[in-house]
């Protein structure tokens, strides 16, 4: 039987196929009738979220979390309601970075209620769900000494998770999805309604470049996902005993980036301070701490760009 492609589609659109044909074999389908409860919770928990961004690489190792965190807080002192979703299963490091790594997720009759970290932003990620910081989210052991998620395990425990979560009123959530991932936006795009576009971030590398390239492909001509714009992390260094400016990577050139002449706006770069590092370990925000650095001037003009978009699809 040949089988439609559901990409480019929305959860819902996916749903109302599924129901007809239901209808027309006339037999209840639960698998069908669970996917229809949570595509509801989604909706309901989402409708008091203004506004969702997601933040992908393609490439693991660019500094996407560290760049997502760094967004929440610029976006928490300009007196938005931010929180943070974590999508990775196999690698989630934002509750160490905000800080609440040790704060479960509350389990209420209204749903999992997300941690708050510093400045009030909220955070969910299925590593406040794990017994503890040594305990494997990907591993082929028992099931009583890890969680285990393969394939179409790993969608559903996805879309379980984000219908789930109830975020109460925000006026921006934060998605960090991993890295290298062609399987998870698709579900990520379908489960959330309203989705206003993705940022890339890459580093200034021409493999870092040629990798993320195919994603933004596969976003745009695939998922019909808008894409905001690129984030140029690890552009450059400021040397720390004289204040110069130094190239980490040979190949770096501030000139048009192969993104760039596929029509995607720069919507800044982020040059290395190892306080970033610094903060994220100790779940403390850098933004706030080193506020005249270049790196934190160059997060607050990622900032102006992106609240320029989303506040542009306001409603009138």
């Amino acid at each position: 039987m040949k089988q439609e492609k559901s990409e480019g589609r929305t959860i819902t659109e996916v749903v109302k196929d599924l129901e007809a044909q239901q209808k027309k074999n006339k037999v209840v389908n639960p698998v069908l009738q669970q996917v229809l409860e949570q595509v509801a919770a989604v909706q309901t928990r989402m409708s008091r979220v203004k506004h969702k961004i997601a933040v992908m690489s393609g490439k693991g190792g660019v500094g996407k979390s560290s760049v997502t965190v760094n967004l929440a807080h610029s976006f928490a002192a300009r007196g938005y309601k931010v929180g943070i979703l974590d999508v990775d299963l196999s690698g989630p490091c934002i509750p160490k970075m905000m800080g609440v790594r040790d704060r479960a997720l509350k389990i209420t009759a209204e749903g999992a209620q997300p941690a708050i970290g510093v400045n009030g932003i909220k955070v969910a990620s299925m590593e406040l769900m794990l017994p503890d910081e040594g305990s494997p989210v990907m591993w082929k052991g028992l099931w009583e000494d890890s969680a285990v998620w393969r394939g179409t395990v790993e969608m559903s425990v996805i879309r379980e998770f984000i219908s789930d979560v109830n975020w109460g009123p925000l006026d921006l959530l934060l998605i960090d999805m991993p890295p290298a991932s062609s399987d998870k936006p698709p579900i990520i795009s379908q489960m959330i309604p309203d989705l206003d576009g993705a940022v890339i971030v890459t580093i200034p590398s021409e493999i870092s470049q040629f990798i993320v390239k195919k994603s933004v492909v596969f976003l745009s001509r695939e998922l019909k996902i808008p894409i905001i714009g690129l984030i140029e992390n690890m552009s450059g260094a400021i040397c720390p005993h004289c204040g110069e400016a130094l190239e980490l990577f040979e190949d770096a050139s501030h000139g048009e980036s192969p993104l760039q002449k596929m029509g995607l706006p720069l919507l800044g770069r982020v040059p290395f301070d190892r306080r970033i590092a610094s903060c994220a370990d100790q779940g403390r925000s850098f933004v706030d701490e080193h506020p005249l650095t270049p790196a934190a001037q160059a997060f607050r003009i990622i900032t102006d760009s992106l609240q320029q978009h989303i506040e542009s699809r306001r409603p009138s």
